[in-house]
């Protein structure tokens, strides 16, 4: 054999250009397995020899699972060899079932110029990493929109789950609509549709979710979205002496400057669900104490973060609200209708709570809480008692009424060692935001706004207060600067980065060298 024989190049099989490769990215609950299971079956309903594999994600909204399909026609008695997992610039179309799964499909070269049809939904369903962030930590849907419009050889992008759930369907009958209006297959519609119907469960539903999204692929545009009724203005219901107080509370607040009322009214609306009309009361009189050192001049920015940021610090999350919020009939209805529970189904609802120590003493009486978490025994003890997990069924009797009553204590709150500290806390904060801002204006307003640290309930709560305070021990280092409210502003936005603090000690310690210096 001559060298020239030996290295010439092996003559490609023409039939593995009628190869189609398609993956499906999508999490649990998003259909994806009944996506697949659609194509395939439209796949050999059209004479075609179909693989499909699927590749597992890791949970909570780390990775998405993979659906791998394969399909070519075939002559009769050919067994063709499949993949079983897409490789990188081999994939002729991709679907997405949320943005972001694009961007990681884009990212792992699942997505290219030269040959891929990307269909996504725009829709965000925000993952782990994301919430986990204590500032905003959403990231960028329009970039990845824009890398897909560059990255595809076509890419058909649109808010699938709005199509879907617009005609009572989910998301994955939309996205097969997508498939069915890109032209992407060579298969006609009506067989698309057949594909649906073998399927035999909400046929009717999930053929107006896919005819929508199909029209909407092949004309290259987004359905408008129905316009949203304009909200209802709730009516007073209670007894007449209550409604009269809730009038004068609306009229204490028409006397504030129009742009703080604007943000004091839901501020107001805010505190009086947590507890009463007089803890309503409490929080207009703390807003006016702010409001009668502004002015104009400034566009009243201190009094209107104050409105915000006091009703969050008076609304704060302890044992008996979150109980209360636990047992609310909106909450119910809310998990039926993301859950896609029909009227006929039986839903099941489990709580996870871990209460600890500190919340157990929260609940106590004001002086016999302070002296509890003063001890280290007692604190160990409501430890070992209560730290453990606990799991309750608020779709059972016992285990709704025993978080209804929990939430039913607010009258018992105004007693609690929790609220002692809760207003102490806030009180101390308010004369330190007035004591600044009679000196510098705009570090006054930061001073306000470093309140956003404080949120959430039992370690988050704690590791909020902690970043707080340790943001507002550098205010002695900074006054006296022409640049000190710019300085908290980037001390806060380092706290908001991350859980750990890793940020805020760097800019911590530049803020120390200055100040040494």
């Amino acid at each position: 054999m001559s060298v020239e024989t030996a290295l010439a190049p092996r003559v490609a099989d023409a039939r593995m250009g009628q190869v189609i490769k398609l993956a499906v990215l999508a999490v649990g609950g998003q259909g994806g397995g009944v996506l697949s299971g659609w194509i395939e079956k439209l796949a050999r309903a059209q004479g075609y020899a179909c693989q499909t594999t699927s590749v597992a994600g890791v949970a909570q909204r780390t990775g998405a699972t993979i659906y791998y399909i394969e399909m070519a026609p075939v002559a009769a008695g050919e067994t063709p060899v499949f993949s079983l997992a897409p490789a990188s610039g081999d994939v002729d179309i991709l679907i997405a079932a949320e943005i972001m799964e694009a961007g990681r499909a884009i990212m792992r070269g699942f997505v290219t110029p030269d040959r891929t049809t990307l269909i996504a939904s725009t829709h965000r369903v925000l993952a782990v990493s994301e919430k986990m962030i204590p500032g905003d930590g959403i990231a960028d849907a329009d970039e990845v929109i824009a890398a897909a419009e560059t990255a595809a050889q076509r890419a058909v992008l649109l808010d699938m789950e709005r199509l879907a759930v617009d005609k009572g369907s989910v998301i994955s009958a939309s996205l097969f609509g997508g498939l069915a209006g890109s032209g992407a297959l060579p298969f006609a519609e009506t067989a698309f549709e057949d594909a649906i119907r073998a399927g035999g469960k909400g046929v009717e539903a999930s053929l107006r979710a896919f005819r929508a999204a199909a029209a909407a692929a092949r004309d290259g545009e987004q359905p408008a979205a129905p316009a949203a009724p304009a909200a209802p203005v709730a009516a007073l219901v209670g007894p007449q002496r209550l409604q009269k107080d809730w009038e004068a509370l609306e009229a204490q607040l028409r006397n504030l400057p129009g742009a703080v009322a604007e943000l004091a009214l839901p501020g107001l609306r805010k505190v009086v669900d947590f507890q009463d009309l007089a803890y309503g009361r409490e929080y207009l009189d703390r807003l006016e104490r702010v409001v009668v050192t502004d002015d104009g001049t400034h566009g009243f920015a201190l009094s209107r973060e104050a409105a915000k940021y006091i009703a969050n610090a008076m609304a704060y999350d302890d044992v008996v609200r979150v109980a209360d919020r636990k047992t609310r009939a909106a909450r119910f209805e809310r998990i039926r209708r993301e859950m896609f529970v029909k009227d006929d189904k039986v839903m099941q609802l489990t709580e996870f709570l871990h209460p600890r120590a500190e919340e157990i003493a929260g609940l106590l009486p004001a002086r016999l809480g302070a002296k509890v978490e003063a001890s280290p025994k007692w604190m160990a003890r409501l430890d070992r008692w209560f730290s453990k997990g606990r799991r309750i069924r608020t779709d059972t009797m016992r285990g709704f009424l025993m978080l209804y009553l929990i939430g039913g204590l607010r009258g018992w709150r105004r007693r609690t060692h929790r609220h002692a500290l809760e207003q102490a806390h806030l009180d101390d904060w308010l004369t330190l935001v007035l004591r600044t801002s009679e000196k510098d204006y705009q570090l006054g307003v930061e001073v306000v706004r470093t309140r956003r640290l404080v949120k959430g309930y039992s370690d988050t709560h704690t590791r909020g207060l902690s970043k707080f305070d340790r943001v507002l021990a550098m205010l002695p280092a900074l006054q006296g600067r022409e640049d000190a409210a710019d300085w908290l502003r980037r001390l806060r936005e380092a706290a908001l980065l991350d859980e750990e603090g890793k940020a805020l000690d760097g800019a911590m310690r530049t803020v120390e060298s200055f100040a040494a210096a």
